[in-house]
This record gives C-alpha cells, structure tokens and sequence, in this order.
C-alpha cells in the first residue's frame, strides 16, 4: 500500500497522556527549543534542517550546537535531513522557518503530506512583497480543507529549552486540533492557552517585531523608562488598529500573542529586534547589526511590509512608520525619534 492511502482517523480529541509522532521543520533556535519540549512531553520528534550536514553534527552532539548548546536533546528527539522521512513517520507537523522562507517550506512539505497530517507553523513576520499573514500564505498552498494553525507568544527559545516557565497561545480555525497540540505541549512549565484567531496572532507576531526595534532605538538614545512605556503603550495602540482592519480581534491583542510578545521583545536583550534598534542607537549600519547578532532579525524586512499595509489600509501607525525610516529610507535615528514628539497632542483613544 502506497503512502498516500495511509489514513488515521481522529474520532476524539488528544489527551494530556497521549503520545505522538511530530515532524518539526526548522532547526533554529526557535524550532529546537520547541522539539525539545515536544520530546521532553515524550513525543517522538524528527528535528528536520535543509543544512544536513549541520543536522548531522546537532545529532552526533546530541544538541543545537550553534543556537542552543546548552540544551541536551531528549531521547526522544532525534535529527533528519530529509524532509520525505521526517514527515513519512509523523502523525502532525509544525514548521518553524522564517517568514521569508515559509512559502517555500510549505511547498515543499505539500509534496509529501497525506489527507490526515495537520501543520501548525511558530512563524512570525509577513510575506515578503505581498504582506500576507502566515495563515494566508499556508491556506494557499496547503488548501482549505487541511487542519491549520498557529503557535505564537512571548517566549524566548533559550528559555524554552531551560525548561524556565513559559505561556504560548496557541490559534486555529478548528477547535478541535488547537486543543490536540495544547495537550501535546502543555506540562508543568510550559502553559498553553488556545484561541480560534489566527488573525490576530500574525498581526500581534508581525507588528511587535518592528515596535521591539523602535524600543531598542530609544532606549539606545538614553532616553529612559517613561519613553519605553510611551513606546509600548502607543504601539499597542498602532497593533490594534492594523488587527482590527484586517479582522483580528482586541482580546487576542492584549493577550499572550499580543500585548505579551510585546511586553517580552521590547524589553528584554535576548530579543534580537530590540538589539537591532540598540545598535542603531550607536550609528551602526543595518547589516553591521545584522551580522553581529547572526540571526534573522525579522522586524527588519517586516517593517517594510507592515509599513505597505498601514498606508494600504489608511491607518495611522507613526511608531512603526519612524522604525520603517530608520531601517529602509536612512533617517537617523534622532531624527526619527524627534519626528515622533514633535507631532501634535491629540485624544489617547484616537
């Protein structure tokens, strides 16, 4: 029997006790530290990476010796360069690329999926060029009919492979598989919430990334606490108005996967976005900083795109607009900040 005819049939939800087999495509920092987690739940987890010769080395270490060497691998985890196999041998899928790359990651994965795998992503960002959401982009190549959904909040993959308490939300449109990777992940340390608003999770993933870099630009400058809570109060503000033309809803934003991611990227420097606008802050050039933090620095290219759809949409997001000068038109990072307070006083709830 060929693999394609392979069906299980899911006639009840997941419990606490229930053990998978998962696929986790993307060997960052963000993706081990989440097959770890799924392994130490006792799950079995192929950790899937293009590089196989880094995969190769992560597996003979028995840990992310780039991202996460401090973070032993259960034994339940183990690595894989082929993508075919890792997702032949799973029951659900979840990809962890970046943005720029989740169009092609999930093309790729299309090929070797079957009727009852489901695919949940932790990416955060948008579309190069078309600014579309995560979930946009995964309905358009995995179809309407497939389980989706989405794992985002605020947490930081090193903490995450610590085992140091964390919460996540989980989204999905179907109600039933958010509550099956609840179950999957969810233990003593690491909370999960579920929510049906993946709207609102992208933009609260999108938008923060480029608020962290103004942040990290301010407080770069010196200039203070009062200034970084003025920052993350009207940002907030600016995340809303842009959820709420595109159809996300206000409780999903001053959640975990709003107002939480926030709170985190903003203010705290294993963020790499708010060291991005540190070092700005300096006079340093964007790819200086990017090279010197050697990660993906995802607020950079999304600020572009977040900018297009504030001025498609007509909302005003002056916060984010300044990042995106900072970043892609050259203006100093003074004189970004000095636009910021040199514009009229206004009503708080405009």
């Amino acid at each position: 029997m060929g693999r394609l005819t392979r069906v299980r049939r899911r006639t009840k939800p997941m419990t606490g006790n229930t053990r998978q087999r998962f696929a986790v495509l993307g060997a960052g920092s963000w993706g081990t530290a989440l097959a770890v987690q799924l392994a130490r739940r006792g799950h079995q987890v192929a950790l899937w990476a293009r590089d196989g010769q880094a995969i190769a080395a992560h597996e003979a270490a028995r840990c992310n010796t780039r991202y996460l060497p401090d973070t032993p691998w259960p034994e339940m985890l183990t690595g894989q360069a082929d993508m075919a196999t890792a997702v032949a041998s799973a029951d659900d899928v979840l990809v962890v690329v970046p943005s720029h790359a989740l169009a092609d990651c999930l093309t790729q994965l299309s090929t070797h999926l079957v009727a009852d795998q489901r695919v949940l992503w932790a990416t955060k960002g948008l579309e190069p060029e078309t600014a579309r959401l995560p979930h946009e982009v995964a309905r358009d190549i995995l179809g309407q009919d497939r389980p989706l959904g989405v794992l985002s909040g605020p947490s930081f993959s090193g903490e995450v492979g610590r085992g140091l308490p964390t919460a996540v939300t989980i989204a999905s449109e179907d109600p039933v598989f958010a509550d099956d990777m609840a179950a999957a992940f969810h233990d003593g340390m690491f909370r999960v919430y579920t929510a049906g608003d993946v709207i609102g999770v992208g933009v609260g993933g999108a938008v923060k990334n480029v608020l962290a870099i103004a942040v990290g630009i301010s407080d770069g400058l010196g200039y203070g606490a009062n200034a970084r809570a003025l920052l993350i109060t009207r940002g907030l503000s600016e995340m809303m108005r842009l959820g709420a033309a595109l159809g996300g809803q206000r409780e999903t934003l001053i959640g975990m996967a709003g107002l939480g991611d926030l709170l985190l990227t903003c203010t705290d420097d294993q963020s790499r976005n708010r060291r991005m606008g540190l070092a700005l802050a300096t006079g340093q050039s964007v790819e200086a900083a990017a090279a010197e933090i050697g990660q993906v620095v995802e607020g950079v290219r999304v600020a572009r795109e977040v900018h297009r759809m504030a001025l498609a949409h007509g909302i005003d997001m002056p916060i984010a607009a300044q990042a995106y000068a900072v970043l892609h038109e050259g203006v100093a990072a003074r004189d970004a900040v000095r636009r910021l307070t040199d514009r009229p006083y206004r009503a708080e709830a405009e």
